[in-house]
């Protein structure tokens, strides 16, 4: 009998709101692995455009990003994704959007690595809810993880309790501004700079395979041709671009062979912000070497929208790698 209440209550409440059944409440992604929050986000019809990738695309506001690209954004990013969760997220958002009018990917060193692709983190993926019937959910949610998440969305819905994100995908995971502090932020860069810095990687350039990109062909082609696809390097601080060693090597090589990949792929871009620049070289806009403060953030996704439409950066922010591929019907 107590089985039977747990499971009604979670299928009820349906923490994850992917069951096809469960009563329209007015959910919001609660669980801290966004794994399991943001597929109902993909599916989400209040959305046409979407932000993909890890921590260091977090930041970037989509009611930011409406206004400059003219579309309604979800963000999608998700902590430490691999490049394959993230090509699984693209493709449910792809799937789910046949008219879909824009999709941001963030590339960083998940998509740079040389070597086999890393399918998964610690964190768990469930492979379920990113393809297949919904159905399958009233069989994978009767567990305590699920239970415990029912728990939080209950919160939410009776008002006990906000939402970790926003209802597009958003949540500031940064300080406030009012916190920042120099000194703390300087040894931040410190310690990254000595353990990100530098990598050991054996053979020259032209013998490297970015197995990872091999995934990008494919997710993007789920798009529609009309659809802008924004591919760009993120922000790293200046501390972890060090001319003449093997990773700065790596990360040239990553950088054209993206390009060439994208060549490939109607209205795609390629827009370069790991390089020096005003936003990479002046510390006072990070946190630590991988992630910026708010204000840097709105600040790229307005250099997005400029690189979508083949400019250049009038301020040096970016370098445009790829100006945008014709689409199918261009001539």
């Amino acid at each position: 009998m107590a089985s039977a209440v747990i499971y009604a209550f979670i299928a009820i409440i349906d923490p994850f709101d992917v069951l096809p059944l469960s009563p329209p409440l007015p959910r919001a992604p609660v669980s801290t692995n966004a794994r399991f929050s943001f597929p109902a986000l993909a599916r989400s019809q209040r959305f046409d455009a979407a932000v993909i990738g890890t921590s260091t695309s977090r930041l970037l506001r989509p009611v930011v990003l409406n206004a400059a690209f003219g579309a309604r954004f979800v963000n999608l990013s998700m902590n430490a994704a691999t490049a394959y969760e993230q090509t699984r997220m693209l493709s449910l958002f792809a799937q789910s959007h046949p008219e879909a009018k824009a999709v941001i990917l963030g590339l960083d060193i998940a998509w740079c690595g040389v070597g086999d692709v890393q399918r998964y983190t610690p964190r768990p993926f469930p492979e379920w809810m990113y393809g297949g019937s919904r159905w399958i959910g009233y069989r994978e949610l009767f567990n305590l993880y699920a239970l415990t998440e029912a728990g939080k969305q209950f919160a939410h819905v009776t008002g006990l309790k906000r939402s970790r994100y926003g209802l597009d995908g958003y949540s500031r995971f940064v300080p406030d501004d009012s916190q920042y502090d120099r000194a703390r932020v300087a040894q931040h860069l410190r310690q990254d700079a000595a353990n990100l810095g530098s990598a050991e990687i054996g053979g020259s350039p032209e013998t490297w395979r970015f197995i990872s990109l091999d995934l990008l062909p494919r997710a993007l082609a789920q798009l529609p041709d009309e659809a802008r696809k924004v591919l760009y390097f993120t922000p790293y601080n200046h501390v972890l671009d060090r001319p003449g060693n093997s990773l700065n090597r790596l990360w040239g090589a990553c950088k054209q062979r993206t390009a060439e990949i994208a060549a490939t792929i109607p209205n795609a871009v390629v827009a370069d912000f790991m390089t020096p620049s005003p936003i990479t070289l002046d510390d006072d806009n990070y946190w630590d070497a991988l992630h910026y403060r708010v204000a840097v953030a709105d600040r790229v996704a307005h250099d997005l929208a400029a690189a979508s439409r083949g400019e250049g950066s009038t301020t040096g922010d970016y370098k445009l790698l790829l100006p945008p591929t014709l689409s199918a019907a261009d001539p």
